[in-house]
């Protein structure tokens, strides 16, 4: 349905969009039933960009992502079949989300990646660890997911706040009510900036991450264009080398209480792809 959507919007500006879109998970092609767990044999990852075709209206993917390692398929199995799509004109470039280290490093070897998308945000800095420094090396671009942090810098979340069943904030540790409170203080750092700056909070956070490297790509979601013109603003936003080095430290020195995504959903990142044979 999102993929329809988003051809039928970018019909008359094709040339000027990138699309990006994801396969991984075990849905079916021409349903979209969600069958549960992933899916990256070769022969399912064929048929689910045939279909992506024909719902996006386009004749190729600009970026497809694997979305996530499947730890029954090889990872040269998958970049395989990616080789021959872009052979044939069908996809440009291709990633991995939320992969595991050495399966990074075999993807590329196989056939070269554009780019690794994984979360990051002052939120949570764990990329900056192992995965940014393995993506500057191979000269892989960087996606960042929630670079708002689920919401957390919109400026409409409290101490007070709790989320309803079905909101999935309900159940991410780090927005329990005994780790939400402590971890306003990082919300209140980002508001003195966004005071300094002339800026929304919101703004002062994709900044932050812009300024982390040239590689680096958030990509905030929003259903509201008023949010959508307040993010692409945030260009406007920059920072002196001094100011950058001061908005580091006070970022580090809060240490954010809860962990990023349930136990369940940790499960699927960082996972590595079985060896061939």
């Amino acid at each position: 349905m999102s993929e329809e959507i988003v051809g039928a919007a970018l019909k008359d500006v094709r040339d000027s969009a990138v699309i990006e879109t994801k396969f991984g998970f075990d849905i079916d092609a021409d349903t979209g039933e969600q069958l549960g767990g992933t899916n990256s044999r070769p022969d399912h990852i064929r048929r689910a960009v045939e279909a992506m075709l024909r719902r996006l209206g386009t004749d190729r993917i600009d970026i497809l992502l694997q979305h996530r390692v499947d730890p029954q398929v090889p990872i040269e199995k998958v970049a395989g079949v990616i080789g021959e799509l872009m052979s044939e004109g069908k996809v440009l470039n291709w990633g991995l989300s939320e992969p595991g280290l050495g399966t990074i490093r075999r993807a590329h070897a196989e056939q070269p990646l554009s780019v690794i998308q994984n979360e990051y945000s002052m939120l949570w800095r764990g990329a900056e660890a192992e995965v940014l420094p393995l993506c500057q090396e191979l000269g892989i671009g960087f996606v960042c997911w929630s670079p708002l942090g689920m919401g957390f810098f919109s400026g409409k979340i409290d101490a007070a706040s709790r989320f309803p069943q079905g909101d999935f904030r309900a159940v991410v540790p780090r927005f329990a009510p005994e780790n939400l409170g402590p971890n306003m203080a990082l919300f209140g750092v980002v508001t003195d900036w966004a005071a300094r700056k002339s800026a929304t909070p919101a703004q002062i956070a994709l900044a932050w991450l812009l300024a982390q490297a040239p590689m680096i790509v958030p990509i905030p979601g929003t259903t509201n264009p008023d949010h959508l013109d307040e993010n692409i603003r945030t260009a406007e936003v920059t920072f002196t080398e001094e100011e950058l080095t001061q908005l580091n430290a006070e970022v580090a020195a809060i240490r954010i209480q809860g962990a990023r995504l349930p136990e369940g959903v940790l499960a699927g990142t960082g996972v590595e792809a079985p060896r061939p044979g």
